[in-house]
Parts: structure tokens; sequence; C-alpha cells
């Protein structure tokens, strides 16, 4: 009578006997498999290199995008000191906005940039950046715990900026706990300042830009 050895058995048997192969090593060379490359039986010994050829190129593709993700964040690294240097380097207070978001529109490549800045001293109230925003803009600013990127909802603080913007970024700009402002970079590209994009290079901007600004607060 044949025993039916269905593949879960004959696996299991391969696993608990280690030493099978080295006493029936003839059956090697002698056991095809199925290439899913090929679309044929191969020897054992070519599916093992297809495999490991698999693996080596899944390896090349992660280290390939490890490179490839140090060389952009290399990239913005330079660009946030370029663009802090600008900062350090403004003759006066009251130069420090207009250098700030045009810094951002020629070494970001950003292509629409501005700000509001609440609770200004005297000697800034009749800038441009001082300008009142509603109190439902200063409410948003407030709720926000990191930058908001996403599509352009009609947000009043679209209205900053010139028409056409599709995606937008905003930051909270802080003392402290307390929020002063609100730093806005719009694009009429929908995808440049997508809901899913990564925020770390974000943030830094709005705490230089907070650090930067406090100098203007009353």
């Amino acid at each position: 009578m044949t025993t039916h050895l269905d593949p879960d058995t004959v696996a299991q048997y391969l696993i608990d006997s280690p030493h099978f192969f080295e006493e029936h090593a003839e059956l090697l060379a002698k056991i095809r498999l199925t290439s899913p490359l090929l679309g044929r039986a191969v020897s054992l010994q070519e599916r093992q290199m297809e495999v490991l050829r698999e693996k080596i190129k899944v390896q090349d593709l992660r280290l390939a995008d490890m490179v490839r993700n140090a060389q952009e964040n290399d990239a913005i690294t330079h660009k946030l000191h370029t663009w802090t240097r600008s900062l350090l380097l403004a003759r006066n207070d009251v130069d420090l906005p207009h250098t700030l978001v045009d810094g951002l529109r020629t070494t970001f490549a950003v292509p629409q940039a501005t700000l509001r800045i609440w609770g200004v001293a005297d000697a800034y109230a009749h800038t441009w950046f001082a300008v009142p925003a509603s109190d439902d803009a200063k409410i948003f600013a407030n709720g926000l715990s990191m930058p908001f990127c996403g599509g352009n909802n009609d947000f009043e603080a679209a209205s900053w900026l010139e028409p056409g913007v599709q995606s937008i970024a905003m930051l909270p700009l802080r003392s402290g706990s307390t929020t002063f402002g609100l730093l806005v970079l719009g694009s009429p590209d929908p995808q440049r300042f997508g809901a899913d994009m990564a925020t770390d290079f974000l943030v830094q901007i709005g705490e230089t830009t907070s650090a930067a600004l406090t100098c203007l607060l009353e």
C-alpha cells in the first residue's frame, strides 16, 4: 500500500532532516524547479542563482534610493544654510520679512511666498507684513501643531498670494507658546505642497523664521 505524502509533510521532513541532501547528493542535480522569470523548469542551482540575483537587485534599488535621499537632503541643507545666512546679513529689522520671503522664492524655487505678523511693535504697524489678519486666520494658525500642506481650499491665507495657487504650505510662527504669525508658501502645481509631503525641513524653516522675526514684536 502506497502512503500518500502531502507537500507539507515532505517540507517538514526536509526541515527536520538537514543531512538528507548530504546523504543523497545526486538528487540535487536531478531536482527541477519552475522559474517564474524564464517560464520553464531549471535546476536547483539555477533557481538559487535567480533568487540571489533578485535579492541583489532589491538591495541595489534600496541603496540607490538611500543615496538619492541623502543627496536630496544634502541639497536642501545647503539651501537652508544659504537662506539662513541671508537673514543674518539683513541690514535692519524691517528688511527681514522681505529678505526672508524673497530668499524662499529664489533659494528654494518657491513660486509664491508671503507672511503676516500680528502684535508687531508700533514702528512696524504700517508695513506690508503687519496687514491685519482675521480672527479666523489667527485661530487657524494657533491650531497648527506642524506645517499644513495640501490643496488650496480657498484658505484666507491663500488670498495673501497672487491668484492661481493650487497647493499651499502654511507654517505657524511662534515665540514660545504664543503664535504671532503665519508664513505662507504657494504653487500653481497641485503636487508641490501635497498633503503627503514630508514636513521636516518646513518645520526648520518655520522655526528659523519665528526666531528671526521676534525682533519685530511689541
